[in-house]
């Protein structure tokens, strides 16, 4: 082989017994660590939200970086799937709800802000249907139903788990789009009685809620679109799964370094 390629047989065995250099071991170094971010995610994460979460583990590395360390790997994302335009059928809506938040997801403090929405997937034994309610200021889900039938009872039920885990008797405006479980009258009854100003998306304008909307893509493309679910139950566990052992998590720790960061440079001189 040295011969083939005009090389020394001295320089390869030099170059064979070179220890790595202090790259080289800190790309093995950050290889580990994305292996383990990625088996995590159960293989979702690709290069943008790799390096979000490798930033604030504290890392510096580049995205092209990452991409590279990935790409030599074998380590990849999972696509989004592209959907075609849909056509909205008007709703009808009490004339006193207003669009409260008029796209502006940002919250300054928690239980402020929520946003809720309904999505569906299939199972071996027919639809079943997800509502989740989401706090704005942490992108935390603090509460969720999942049922075989979207009715208003699956929203309150996971309306009434948001307001179990809420911390403050404060107003807090809930962001829904148009659906008639959102406009029913049990709906706003329940809504009045906890303190929580009902807000409504206009009709056909799907990113009056991307909030909620984003969390469900995401949702969809790191699990539900890689899984075929047998059973009701098996879909209920891994929806479960999800929320409080992969995507809560790592809210929380987004905020509580984010707490650490304010503090920090409330202290310095």
């Amino acid at each position: 082989m040295c011969r083939c390629l005009k090389v020394s047989s001295s320089g390869y065995y030099a170059w064979e017994k070179r220890p790595p250099n202090p790259r080289q071991i800190d790309n093995d170094r950050l290889l580990e660590r994305i292996r383990e971010i990625h088996e995590d995610s159960r293989g979702a994460i690709g290069v943008p939200r790799m390096h979000e979460d490798l930033r604030e583990a504290g890392e510096t590395a580049s995205k092209n970086r990452i991409a590279r360390l990935m790409a030599s790997a074998g380590l990849q994302g999972w696509p989004r799937k592209k959907k075609r335009g849909q056509r909205h059928s008007p709703a009808l809506t009490p004339a006193d709800v207003q669009n409260q938040l008029q796209r502006d997801f940002t919250a300054l403090e928690p239980e402020a802000k929520w946003v809720t929405d309904i999505t569906e997937m299939n199972t071996g034994e027919g639809k079943l249907y997800l509502c989740v309610v989401i706090d704005l200021f942490s992108k935390v889900v603090v509460g969720w139903s999942i049922h075989h039938r979207q009715d208003r009872q699956m929203v309150i039920r996971a309306i009434e788990m948001a307001v179990w885990q809420r911390q403050k008797k404060c107003d807090v405006v809930l962001h829904s789009d148009r659906g008639s479980q959102f406009r029913s009258t049990d709906y706003r009854r329940f809504l009045k009685q906890n303190a929580l100003t009902c807000s409504m998306s206009a009709v056909g304008h799907c990113g009056d809620n991307a909030a909620c909307e984003g969390f469900f893509g995401v949702l969809k493309r790191e699990r539900v679109h890689r899984m075929k679910y047998p059973t009701m139950d098996a879909a209920k566990a891994d929806l479960l799964n999800y929320i409080e052992r992969f995507h809560n998590p790592r809210m929380r720790k987004r905020i509580a370094k984010r707490d650490i960061e304010f503090q920090e440079l409330l202290n310095r001189p």
